[in-house]
């Protein structure tokens, strides 16, 4: 897939002229109160843009994964941060797997909704007792005439409260340490609130977009909610997995950039001994250094998201690429946080929300430490140690 320079302008145009309708006070208020951004994304879905990576067949603009970057990115550097990445976030990537392993009936069926806003789904892998282990996962599907019925326990599933449907991962059949992959099956389930109990976790930072627990007792999905063939949900579950790590990455670099502006206009603003503080070496330098870092991790988004779109091996770019942005990301906001001095600390300067932000990238979906062994055995051919 080629992309058009002037279409990439065109997103990133189109997008900031909604997220500037939206500004500072707005995603202050929303992550005071922990209320979910309704406003911005009926914005983004009335304009169309929910739908950036679906098929066109379906309703969708059939773009790839360069230019939802691009729209992820230009929303986080707007200054909504994750607050407002995260309120669509998973409507971009989530629907992949039923995009490629869906039948078209699924196709038909499911991703319209999405794209229209009428349906939001949330994405269910991680449990408390498996962590990045996905392996481990004892959530099961029991088979039930012509569906299954699921039981388990699922963590960190974000934007779950307000979700009408879940794209999870279950067991069909017992752990096997022979095939520990194997035996994994994705569901694309309605989710009834009968069967699911949704547990908000609170926590340190994007108040405004929930992260959760389920609970989960005998939530009934019929066959043809299943996506993929049964025992096949790692397979579909890896098709998602590169796009989400450039996403978020993409999106730690509009976080990194939306910080830098706001401290380098504060340095410009703010005089000290009778000059601007930004005319300060000390405060220049580790400013100068984070824009560097935020731009070579701009480089290996971008080229993580080309090979992609065209179709070529790209987990080593985008995991690298989630490293690095993530990095980026936490030393340009941190940096900001400290060129405000004291204000850094207070609210109404926003740089203190957008350091608690910028631990989200660091920790999720994937841990750098995982990420630095994964290139250490698949770049470097160094023994695998996990």
């Amino acid at each position: 897939m080629s992309h058009d320079p002037q279409r990439l302008k065109d997103i990133r145009d189109g997008v900031g002229r909604i997220c500037a309708r939206f500004d500072a006070a707005y995603w202050r208020a929303a992550d005071s109160a922990g209320a979910f951004p309704e406003d911005f994304v009926t914005a983004l879905t009335e304009a169309g843009y929910l739908g950036i990576a679906m098929p066109e067949d379906v309703g969708g603009a059939g773009l790839g994964a360069t230019e939802a970057a691009a729209m992820m990115q230009t929303i986080a550097a707007s200054g909504a941060g994750f607050s407002g990445a995260s309120a669509v976030h998973m409507n971009i990537f989530a629907p992949l797997p039923i995009a490629v392993f869906g039948t078209a009936a699924q196709r038909a069926r499911f991703l319209p909704p999405l794209i229209a806003g009428e349906d939001r789904t949330c994405f269910a892998v991680t449990e408390p007792d498996a962590g990045l282990e996905t392996a481990r996962i004892t959530t099961f599907a029991t088979r039930d005439g012509d569906g299954y019925l699921i039981r388990g326990r699922k963590i960190w599933t974000s934007a779950a409260q307000r979700a009408t449907r879940v794209l999870i991962v279950a067991r069909t059949a017992p752990y096997d340490e022979a095939k520990p992959l194997a035996g994994l099956t994705l569901f694309y389930a309605p989710l009834d609130r009968e069967r699911v109990e949704i547990r908000e976790i609170h926590k340190m930072g994007r108040a405004a977009v929930d992260s959760n627990m389920l609970f989960i007792d005998g939530l009934r999905v019929h066959e043809d909610e299943r996506i993929g063939a049964e025992g096949e949900g790692f397979k579909c579950l890896l098709h998602g997995l590169n796009p989400e790590r450039i996403l978020i990455a993409a999106e730690s670099v509009g976080l990194g950039r939306a910080a830098l502006a706001k401290a380098a206009a504060y340095a410009g603003e703010r005089v000290v001994f009778g000059r601007p503080i930004g005319q300060n070496q000390a405060i220049q330098h580790p400013l100068a250094k984070a824009w560097a870092a935020l731009e070579a991790a701009d480089l290996m988004v971008f080229k993580a998201a080309a090979l992609y779109d065209a179709g070529e091996p790209c987990g080593l770019e985008a995991n690298a690429a989630k490293y690095l942005a993530a990095e980026a990301a936490f030393e340009a906001c941190e940096t900001a946080v400290l060129v405000h001095g004291g204000m850094g600390y207070a609210q109404e300067y926003d740089v203190e929300r957008y350091m608690r932000e910028a631990m989200i990238p660091r920790i999720a979906p994937v841990s750098r430490e995982m990420i630095l062994s994964f290139i250490a055995e698949k770049a470097l051919g160094l023994p695998k140690s996990y």
